[in-house]
Parts: structure tokens; sequence; C-alpha cells
């Protein structure tokens, strides 16, 4: 009887052990790679060096690609042409364009070259640098900026998306859904 029982006890925890494993699939690991590629292939921003042929209404860039793109700068119609950080010839730039009737029209500009440099406000002290990196001064803060990259028009950093509302040479203005920062310039 005890015979019996024991392989009883041994037949069910076998059929438990079998049905258990039984049609589990592994659970699906996010792997950043897969979302930093997908975000790139998703980005619609023209990454170049502005072009001589740059003037009053028109903006020439050489891509990263080797391209040269020409792309008109509207200040009235149904495209308006937002321009942060000015255009020299020869600075890194970031652009959104877009069609309008039949021509390529920068929709928004960030100079990236512009953006480049030491920033502050009351409770941030960074520095963007070339490459993506961020150095954060402050040392008591508890989640400080490290990268940055321009993605669709908007400024990242880290995991905050910001708009690039005014980028000048001694200011900046960042806004999110937290609201609107304010940063100057440092030596």
């Amino acid at each position: 009887m005890k015979k019996s029982m024991k392989g009883l006890v041994v037949v069910v925890l076998t059929t438990f052990l079998v049905m258990g494993c039984v049609d589990r699939k592994p659970k699906q690991v996010a792997d950043n790679n897969d979302a930093t590629v997908e975000e790139t292939n998703n980005d619609s921003t023209v990454y170049g060096v502005c072009g001589d042929g740059t003037a009053m209404h028109t903006l020439q860039i050489i891509s990263d690609a080797g391209d040269t793109l020409m792309y008109m700068l509207n200040s009235d119609g149904d495209v308006i042409s937002d321009v942060q950080g000015g255009l020299m010839v020869g600075d890194r730039l970031a652009i959104v364009g877009v069609q309008s009737n039949g021509e390529r029209v920068a929709q928004k500009v960030i100079n990236l070259t512009t953006l480049l440099g030491k920033w502050s406000s009351l409770d941030k002290n960074f520095e963007i640098q070339e490459g993506g990196g961020v150095q954060s001064f402050v040392k008591a803060e508890s989640n400080p900026w490290t990268t940055w990259k321009i993605l669709n028009g908007k400024l990242l950093l880290n995991k905050d998306t910001f708009s690039v509302n005014t980028l000048g040479a001694d200011s900046l203005y960042l806004e999110n859904n937290e609201g609107i920062f304010a940063f100057r310039r440092q030596q």
C-alpha cells in the first residue's frame, strides 16, 4: 500500500511538473539597442553643416550623408520656419522639414553648435558636450542629465523630452509638459 501511494505521489508530481512547463513562452526582454535602432529609424531630423548658399529665406545644408539640400525659410504662409540658435556657415544643424507647394520647407532648425556649452539655472548647472554627453556640475542633484540628442526636432536630455523655444547666444528656454525652463549660458 505504501509502495503504491509513493508511486501515485510521484506520478501526480511528475504530471504537475510536465503540465506546468507546457505552452510557457519565454518572457520578452527589451533590448535597448533595438529601441535605439527603431528610434533612429523614426527620426525625421536631417543633420549636417550649414552651407554657404544660406541666405535670408533659404537654407543650404550639407547633410551627414553628403547630400546638399536646400530648404525654404518661411516667415509667413502655411508653414512658419522656427530657427533657433541662428544660421552661421559651418555650424552643425538639425532640421525638420516638410513639403509645402512642391518645395522643401524648414519647419524647425536647431543650431547644434550654439546649443553646445555650459548652461545654468537656479537648480541646474550642466554642460552639453559634443558627441551626446552632458556633464552636471551640481553634486546634490539626484537625477542629473548625462546624455542628449535631437529627435524629430525635440531635445532629449536622458529620457526628458523638450521643445527648444528659444536658443540664443546667452539664453536657452526649454518646454515640456511640466513647464518652461530658462537657462543662461555660463562663461
